[in-house]
């Protein structure tokens, strides 16, 4: 096989799954490791991939920071169903968390006004979209506020966080990464939500499928600190199938 018809394999593969990984293709096309790696280099000055260890992807797998304003826009469709099935999962008189994001305020804005809950949120958005909801209590988180995504972070949000014990955490990240686990774009939101975690039995992630594959600046969590997450039907098989060998259950929308 010519060079030219190995980048056209690999760029055929990477159409198809939206990932590659350098072992596979050492097999598939029966030349070394090495090989795989120049030609990956190759096709990445030229443009057509980026790089990752051991693998490459047609995207970039860095996000930005981009305000939630902005957020709220995209995916829209898909959003809704993944907070309706959350929705779903929510029992009379738990105590539960709203992290901050899009896809949790339209969470928070589905939940029934009439049933009986305890909510606790960095997310002031959250807050308003459950201010009219008589059964509802809301603890809100103080701290330093984080205007991009309407929501509070810090050492006053995370001490806080430290005297509250709930059932579950509905949670939303800006990237999913097979290899570094769930990331947000934003260091100390990482960081309170890391606690977050450690206060509820169950963490439940919302996110829409187009987060699969990408990495933001701060790392909340690995992959195994999880219970469940919930998407839409554009996430990638192989995606599905390895998160579901962790013993993860993800639900598709």
């Amino acid at each position: 096989m010519t060079i030219a018809e190995r980048h056209k394999f690999i760029l055929d593969r990477l159409n198809e799954a939206g990932i590659v990984h350098v072992a596979d293709l050492s097999k598939e096309l029966d030349v070394t490791v090495v090989t795989v790696r120049k030609d990956l280099k190759l096709l990445e000055d030229k443009g057509l991939l980026y790089r990752s260890h051991g693998s490459a992807t047609l995207t970039s797998p860095y996000v930005n920071d981009k305000p939630v304003n902005e957020k709220k826009l995209v995916r829209v469709e898909e959003k809704m169903k993944i907070a309706q099935a959350a929705v779903e999962l929510v029992e009379t008189d738990e105590a539960i968390i709203i992290g901050s994001g899009t896809t949790v305020v339209s969470f928070a804005q589905m939940l029934p006004k009439n049933q009986k809950l305890t909510v606790l949120t960095a997310a002031m958005n959250v807050t308003l979209a459950l201010i009219d909801a008589a059964e509802v209590e809301i603890v809100q988180l103080g701290g330093v506020v984080r205007k991009s995504s309407s929501s509070v972070v810090g050492n006053y949000a995370e001490e806080m966080m430290r005297n509250f014990a709930c059932s579950k955490l509905f949670l939303s990240v800006d990237g999913i990464s097979l290899d570094f686990g769930l990331t947000t774009s934003h260091m100390m939101e990482a960081h309170l939500n890391a606690q977050m975690i450690q206060s509820v039995q169950k963490t439940i992630v919302l996110v829409d499928s187009s987060k699969f594959g990408k990495k933001g600046f701060g790392k909340i969590c690995n992959l195994e600190d999880i219970d469940m997450i919930i998407t839409d039907e554009g996430i990638p098989e192989h995606y599905k199938e390895k998160i579901e060998e962790m013993g993860i259950e993800v639900r598709v929308v």
